[in-house]
């Protein structure tokens, strides 16, 4: 699938109907997910991090682009896959988009912090301006913004930070923009102050991608949330077999 057939995914959706993007960490569990009828995935690093036996933010490059390389070929070539590409490993523009055509990826996600801190917004927009001119229509872009999971400084209103770096990245040339760990009550505010698509995390103990639709989000993703909850199920078949 292209990258503006995914898009196109993206578009026109009722509340309530987010375009919800399972998170493979494998071949084996992209598989599963497609065959369940799911249009388009979005891996996670953290959980291909975990299934390559790295810590999170620790895989190498060539690792993360090879085990994204694998999830493409898996799936048909009508299944639309966008990688979590972390900040770009420090890549150039140009070579960063080359590495994920290389994939087969339509998509990506690039977050603005690096090592535990926020990137100054203006020098992420402008990367993130040098990503769009180089990729053109043949990437779609999700800009993470960090706001949430790191905190913003002392006497900074934390959901109008969030708001101006997502602006900044949307008229940068970001598709969407995806504010993590945003508290789902500020999903509403912060649908309605950004021009652009909104991407929202569904963790187990939270509301269900079908209700983060209803307060605004446009698509759904889990981050390592999936690899989790498989895991947990290996480990009860672990207990069982030593149970015997």
């Amino acid at each position: 699938m292209t990258a503006s057939a995914f898009r196109a995914l993206h578009l026109d959706r009722a509340p309530g109907d987010p375009l919800v993007l399972p998170g493979p960490w494998d071949a084996a569990s992209a598989r599963v997910f497609v065959e369940a009828g799911f249009p388009a995935l979005a891996t996670p690093s953290a959980g291909i991090a975990a299934s390559l036996g790295h810590e999170d933010g620790k895989t190498p490059p060539d690792e993360m682009f090879a085990a994204v390389a694998r999830v493409v070929r898996a799936v048909p070539a009508t299944v639309s896959v966008s990688a979590d590409v972390e900040a770009g490993y420090g890549l150039s523009a140009p070579e960063l988009v080359e590495r994920l055509l290389e994939t087969g990826a339509v998509g990506c996600n690039l977050e603005d912090s690096v090592g535990g801190v926020l990137v100054d917004d203006q020098q992420q927009a402008d990367w993130l301006a040098e990503v769009r001119a180089v990729a053109g229509d043949r990437l779609f872009v999700n800009a993470r913004v960090d706001t949430y999971v790191l905190g913003v400084p002392d006497g900074t209103d934390q959901e109008a930070e969030t708001v101006r770096r997502a602006r900044a990245y949307v008229a940068a040339g970001a598709d969407c923009v995806y504010p993590i760990l945003a508290p789902p009550e500020a999903l509403p505010r912060l649908a309605a102050a950004i021009p652009g698509l909104l991407n929202a995390v569904a963790l187990p103990d939270g509301p269900t991608p079908r209700r983060l639709g209803e307060l605004g989000a446009t698509r759904i993703t889990f981050g390592p949330g999936l690899l989790h909850r498989a895991m947990a199920a290996v480990r009860d078949i672990a207990d069982e077999l030593l149970k015997g």
